[in-house]
């Protein structure tokens, strides 16, 4: 399994900080990830374009099921984490056990918070953290029709 971009949080809290006192922008991003389709790709390509070095923050199995219900997961953390470091706009990944990621954007306090166009700005857990340290809060709107629910229910409306 390819895990070179998978890091504890406090060593990739090092890594940024290293980063940062080179100048770089760390923007951060964070969600289960279930299922990853284009709509995922397209908003972590933007997200990336945003800064320097784009972080993921990636659910756990238990906060998954926690949040979505028993029949979540559709896959592993490890195999989440595996596809999520194959792709080029994504720099670092942090498995998070908690229901929000309030703990890991507190602790990494990056440049840039990215959600999608869902959330109101108002109500992204870690604004208040990110704009306090001098940050910026975007929301990325989504691609039309992509969405891991929509795909789930096309699947099972076949069988």
């Amino acid at each position: 399994m390819f895990y070179t971009k998978l890091q504890q949080a406090h060593e990739l809290k090092q890594a940024l900080d290293l980063l940062k006192s080179q100048g770089k922008k760390i923007v951060f991003t964070n969600g289960c990830f279930d299922l990853i389709h284009a709509g995922h790709v397209h908003y972590l390509q933007k997200a990336k374009d945003l800064g320097d070095i784009l972080v993921i923050g990636l659910n756990s199995d238990t906060s998954l099921k926690r949040l979505k219900g028993d029949s979540r997961p559709l896959f592993p953390e490890a195999e989440r984490a595996e596809i999520l470091s194959a792709l080029n706009s994504v720099d670092f990944l942090c498995l998070f056990q908690e229901d929000t990621p309030f703990e890991i954007i507190n602790l990494l306090k990056p440049n840039i918070l990215v959600k999608g166009g869902d959330y109101h700005l108002e109500d992204i857990v870690g604004r208040d953290v990110v704009v306090e340290n001098g940050g910026r809060v975007v929301t990325i709107p989504f691609l039309a029709g992509k969405s891991t629910t929509n795909i789930i229910e096309k699947v099972l409306s076949l069988t």
